[in-house]
């Protein structure tokens, strides 16, 4: 599997980086950004994947957006920009060691790259979710999204996660997944990154 990027619910972690309450304001697209988040966090309950989530100096910048839906899933606290973290890697091994990790949040230039170069540098193949990362500048974010497919990343969006965790009507869990998909993506002006290539 590992090279061409196909994903699998047995070896998938989703990676949840700093939503939190202070970002609001700033972030290009925030509310779509954690709107897929959401989303892809209520499918990962539905499959099966398990999810991480951390939080950015929280004392300072509050805690995860209630929208996000992250009820029961523990906020690791950090400072560094990486969420690879002591805690965080011994969740890891406790999941087993998981082999791809489905990564979205913010912002992307500074903890999603920082988070990035450390799963690729352990060999954990890594999926951004594109419509849910972001930074305060579209600028700092489209950037971020090509110096991060050079390295080796693959970038997806939300819907393109979804499906490929199913494979097809036949999955069990289809119908609920389908459910989640009734409402397209919002658009999080992506499209200037392909003009920019």
């Amino acid at each position: 599997m590992a090279g061409i990027g196909r994903l699998s619910t047995k070896d998938a972690v989703l990676l949840l980086c700093d939503m939190q309450e202070k970002f609001r304001p700033n972030i290009f697209q925030f509310t779509n950004i954690v709107s897929n988040a959401a989303r892809l966090l209520q499918a990962s309950r539905v499959l099966g994947i398990p999810a991480i989530l951390t939080e950015q100096y929280p004392k300072g910048l509050g805690p995860t957006v209630p929208e996000l839906g992250a009820e029961g899933v523990t906020a690791y606290p950090k400072t560094s920009f990486t969420m690879m973290i002591e805690e965080v890697e011994k969740q890891m091994q406790a999941l087993g060691n998981p082999k791809q990790a489905i990564l979205c949040g913010i912002e992307a230039h500074a903890c999603i790259a920082c988070t990035t170069f450390d799963l690729l540098e352990k060999g954990i193949e890594v999926h951004i979710v594109s419509d849910a990362v972001s930074s305060r500048s579209q600028t700092d974010r489209l950037f971020a999204l090509s110096r991060l497919k050079q390295s080796g990343a693959f970038l997806t969006t939300t819907e393109a996660v979804l499906l490929q965790l199913v494979q097809g009507a036949k999955h069990p869990n289809f119908k609920e997944i389908q459910q989640l998909m009734m409402q397209p993506s919002p658009d999080t002006g992506l499209l200037a990154y392909f003009s920019a290539l």
